[in-house]
């Protein structure tokens, strides 16, 4: 273990608790917004990462994450984590919008994978910038690190669209079906197990896969911007 890993390594943790952080704060911000006042009651609309740090799924887990696949190339991508989940009480009372609670916990629930999905575009005009104006050897240097933090962010977004509670896709999942489902009581049910497996067996980077390649092939498309 290298200086330079153990730089990266936190770099990495600070990049994934910001990702996190933006995507709780997407949860609470849409939720706010619908009228729901749970999340504001209990400071989540807030981009202060302390309001959204789970001790294992922001800090144990992506160390655990960063030390086991430090020499992978799409290291970025199998940096994936979870934040404090945002409560949110759903009232019909409370609702500002004409919309069926249904409808809004799947906006709600899509509004942390979008938010990543924003930052990693945003994060990509920096890449690009750097590519385009870093000038000197230290400015340079981040340029790898950028492009990990876009693949972390994507791949952040499809975790969390995995269709199993308490993930976000599950979530949405659960909304589409009709009320008393097989399948949604299924997936509620034992959603959380079937993600526990996943994450044990390590056929989480099997499913990940497809995600991985289409993060590289999002940064090859930026570069090959950079080089045209």
């Amino acid at each position: 273990m290298t200086p330079e890993h153990i730089r990266d390594g936190l770099v990495y943790l600070v990049a994934l608790i910001m990702s996190i952080c933006v995507h709780e704060f997407g949860h609470a911000f849409v939720a706010d917004k619908l009228g729901d006042p749970l999340p504001r009651s209990q400071g989540r609309v807030t981009l202060n990462p302390l309001a959204h740090i789970d001790p294992i799924g922001t800090i144990v887990l992506p160390l655990v994450a960063f030390f086991t696949s430090i020499n992978s190339p799409e290291l970025g991508s199998r940096i994936l984590g979870w934040g404090k989940p945002v409560e949110v009480s759903l009232s019909a009372r409370s609702m500002t919008r004409k919309i069926s609670i249904r409808t809004a916990d799947i906006l709600i629930s899509i509004a942390g994978p979008a938010m990543n999905i924003l930052f990693a575009l945003l994060l990509s005009g920096v890449y690009v910038a750097l590519l385009k104006f870093a000038t000197t050897e230290k400015a340079f240097s981040f340029v790898r690190p950028v492009a990990s933090i876009i693949a972390m962010n994507i791949g952040l977004c499809f975790f969390n669209l995995i269709p199993c509670p308490p993930l976000d896709g599950g979530h949405v999942a659960v909304n589409l079906l009709p009320r008393r489902h097989p399948v949604a009581d299924f997936l509620q049910n034992y959603g959380q197990y079937i993600l526990f497996a996943l994450l044990m067996s390590g056929m989480l980077r099997v499913v990940m896969g497809p995600v991985r390649q289409l993060a590289g092939l999002w940064i090859n498309l930026l570069t090959g911007w950079f080089l045209s």
